[in-house]
C-alpha cells in the first residue's frame, strides 16, 4: 500500500517538475517544447488507453450479452475456415438430445468469452492504472477468450473425453502403433488452429498483427492463455509477458481457482438454452474483481462480501453437471456416439480401409482436424460403405431413441471406495480405475448368484454394463472456496482466502460425489414378444441392483 502512495506522490512531483521547466523556457523555444511534451504525452496515452473509439467496432447481438462490440482484428478472426467451423460444433454435444433447447453452439459461446474477457481486463485497467495494462494485453486476452475452444471435436467434450481415451484403448489391445499424445485435450489442438489462422491471417495481410500493435511475443502470450498457467510453478517460465502481470493468465482459463470468464459466459448461455435457473451473477462479480499481490504473485481477488456469490458459481456448475451434463440419458447418448466414431476410426484397422474415416488420425494436424465437425455423424448416417454398418447402427439406434434402458443409480461413498481399494495409496486416477474395474466384478458376480422371480428370465452381466459418474464442484473433493482470495473494503491491496465464520452454514461438507449407474442394453428386435420379454429383463435387473445397493452402498436411489 504504502509503495502505492510514493509511487503516485513521486509522479506528481515529477509533473510538477516539468510544468515548472516549460514555464521557465524562452519563449522561442517554448512551442518545440511543446510539441516534445505532447508527442511523448499521446504516446503515453495511445499505449495504456483502451480507448478504441476511433476503431471500426463491429457489433454483435448477443442473446446473453445483448449488443457487444468486438475490434476490428478480432472481427478477422471468424471469418476464418478454422473458426466458422465452430458453428457446427455442438456446446452440449448430446445433451441437445436431451434438452431441445440446447441447440447452441461453440461459436456464439467463443464470441461472449471474448466479450467478457474484454469487460474483465477493462475494469482493472480502471480501477487499478497502476496495473500499467496495455491495449496489447486487452487485445491478447480478448483473442484467447476468441480462440480458446478452436480445438474442440464432434459434440465437444466426447471427443477428448470419451473418443480419444477409447482410440488409445483399442489400439493397445490391438497391438497397434499407438501416436496419440497422452492425455491429448482440445486445448492443444486450439494452439494449432490459432496458429493456422495467424497464418492465413498474415497470407493476406502481412503487417495485419503489426497495424495493431501486435508482434511474435504477443502471438506466444494468446498461446499461453489459451493452454493456461499452472499455479504451481514456482518460477515464471512463461514468455509472453513478465511475472507482474501473470493475473491476466487467470482471465480465459484459470488454473488457479476456476474462476474464468469461459465459465461465466457458458453458465449464463447453457442454463439460459437449458431452461435451469443460474443464481450466480457474474456482471456483479465482475464489478468487485481487484488485483493484489498474493504469496509474491499477482492475482485476481475479489471483496469479501461476495464470498456467496463466489459458491453459487461453483454451486452452479455443479447443478448443471448434475441436471444437465451428467444427466443418465445424455450420458448414455454421448457413450453410443463416442463408440460408434471408434468403430468407424480407420486408425484402428492395420490394413486402413479406405472407406473408414479418419477421426483419432486428425488430430495430428490442424488442417485434417479442421474437417472434423458434427456433421460426421451425418457423413455416417448416410454412407453405404460395408466397414461402417456397425457405426450406422449405433447412430440408427439413437435417432430411433433406441437406448439402453436406465436401471438404477447408487451413490459411491468414501467407506465403499475405502473398502474396494483398501488402504493402498493411489492417484484419484488410479483409484477410479481399480474402483470400477472391482464395481464391474462385483456387479458381475451379483447378476451371476441372482435368482429371477420370473423363472423365464436370464440375465447376462454383459447385457447389464455400470458407469461411474464423477461430480464436484470443480476441484474433486476440494472446497474451491478455499482457493479464492478475496480483499476487504479497509484493505483492497491486501487479500488472502476466506474464514469459515464468513461463510454461510448452510455449505455442504463435502464437495464432491461418484454415481454408479447401470443400464440394459436394448437388443433390436422389435417384435411385441421381444419388448415383453425386455420388460421383464428390465425389472429383474431393477430388483437385481436394489439387492446389490444394499449389499455394497446401503440404499440406492
Amino acid at each position: 500500500m504504502q509503495k502505492h502512495k510514493t509511487t503516485l506522490s513521486d509522479l506528481r512531483k515529477n509533473l510538477q517538475d516539468l510544468k515548472k521547466s516549460y514555464e521557465e523556457i524562452e519563449e522561442p523555444e517554448k512551442q518545440q517544447s511543446w510539441e516534445i511534451i505532447t508527442d511523448e504525452l499521446q504516446d503515453i496515452l495511445k499505449k495504456y488507453s483502451l480507448d478504441f473509439s476511433k476503431e471500426q467496432m463491429k457489433i454483435f447481438n448477443d442473446p446473453i450479452h445483448g449488443h457487444i462490440a468486438l475490434h476490428p482484428l478480432l472481427v478477422k478472426i471468424p471469418d476464418t475456415p478454422q473458426f466458422q467451423r465452430l458453428r457446427h460444433i455442438k456446446q452440449l454435444g448430446g445433451t441437445y438430445l436431451v434438452y431441445s433447447g440446447a441447440s447452441h453452439n461453440r461459436f456464439e459461446h467463443s464470441l461472449g468469452v471474448a466479450y467478457l474477457a474484454g469487460c474483465l481486463v477493462k475494469t482493472l485497467h480502471d480501477n487499478q492504472p497502476e496495473l500499467k495494462i496495455t491495449k496489447q494485453d486487452f487485445l491478447c486476452v480478448q483473442i484467447a477468450g476468441l480462440c480458446h475452444d478452436l480445438g474442440h471435436g464432434p459434440f465437444s467434450h466426447v471427443f477428448d473425453g470419451l473418443v480419444i481415451p477409447k482410440a488409445k484403448t483399442m489400439k493397445k489391445i490391438r497391438g497397434l502403433p499407438d501416436d496419440i499424445p497422452e492425455k491429448w485435450k482440445h486445448e492443444q489442438m486450439s494452439v494449432l488452429m490459432f496458429d493456422d489462422i495467424v497464418k492465413s491471417l498474415k497470407t493476406e495481410n502481412e503487417d495485419v498483427l503489426k497495424e495493431h500493435g501486435l508482434d511474435d511475443k504477443d502471438v506466444t502470450f494468446i498461446k499461453e492463455l489459451i493452454e493456461g498457467a499452472k499455479d504451481s510453478v514456482a518460477e515464471w517460465t512463461y514468455e509472453g509477458r513478465a511475472e507482474d502481470k501473470s493475473f491476466l493468465y487467470e482471465i480465459v482459463a484459470n488454473k488457479q481457482n476456476g474462476i474464468d470468464v469461459d465459465k461465466w459466459d457458458y453458465f449464463a448461455r447453457d442454463c439460459h438454452h437449458l431452461g435451469i435457473r443460474n443464481s450466480f451473477d457474474h456482471q456483479r462479480l465482475l464489478k468487485f474483481a481487484r488485483v493484489c499481490e498474493v504469496n509474491g504473485r499477482n492475482h485476481i481477488c475479489f471483496r469479501d462480501k461476495e464470498a456467496d456469490n463466489v459458491y453459487d458459481m461453483f454451486r452452479t456448475r455443479y447443478t448443471l453437471h448434475r441436471q444437465a451434463y451428467q444427466h443418465k440419458i445424455c450420458n448414455i447418448i454421448e457413450e453410443m456416439f463416442a463408440e460408434a466414431l471408434v468403430l468407424a476410426d480407420r486408425d484402428l484397422h492395420e490394413e486402413k480401409p479406405e472407406d473408414m474415416l479418419k477421426i483419432s488420425e486428425a488430430i495430428k494436424t490442424a488442417e485434417e482436424y479442421s474437417k472434423l465437425t458434427d456433421e460426421i455423424f451425418e457423413q455416417i448416417s448416410s454412407s453405404t460403405a460395408t466397414n461402417l454398418q456397425e457405426s450406422r447402427n449405433i447412430l440408427n439406434k439413437i435417432v430411433r431413441r433406441k437406448l439402453p434402458k436406465f436401471v438404477g443409480e447408487a451413490h459411491l461413498t468414501e467407506e465403499n471406495k475405502s473398502k474396494f481399494v483398501g488402504e493402498a495409496h493411489l492417484t484419484e486416477e488410479h483409484k477410479s480405475k481399480k474402483i470400477q474395474e472391482i464395481l464391474m466384478k462385483s456387479w458381475k458376480a451379483a447378476v451371476q448368484k441372482y435368482k429371477p422371480t420370473d423363472p423365464t428370465v436370464s440375465l447376462n452381466a454383459e447385457e447389464l454394463p455400470v458407469y461411474v459418474v464423477d461430480l464436484d464442484h470443480g476441484m474433486k473433493d476440494k472446497n474451491p472456496i478455499e482457493s479464492v482470495y478475496f480483499y476487504s473494503k479497509r484493505n483492497p491491496n491486501q487479500a488472502s482466502t476466506i474464514k469459515d465464520y464468513q461463510l454461510s452454514s448452510f455449505l455442504p461438507k463435502k464437495f464432491n460425489e461418484e454415481l454408479v449407474r447401470v443400464y440394459y442394453r436394448r437388443t433390436d428386435d422389435q417384435t411385441v414378444e421381444d419388448k415383453m420379454e425386455e420388460k421383464k429383463k428390465v425389472e429383474e435387473a431393477e430388483k437385481c441392483f436394489q439387492i446389490w445397493c444394499k449389499d455394497s452402498f446401503g440404499p440406492c436411489v
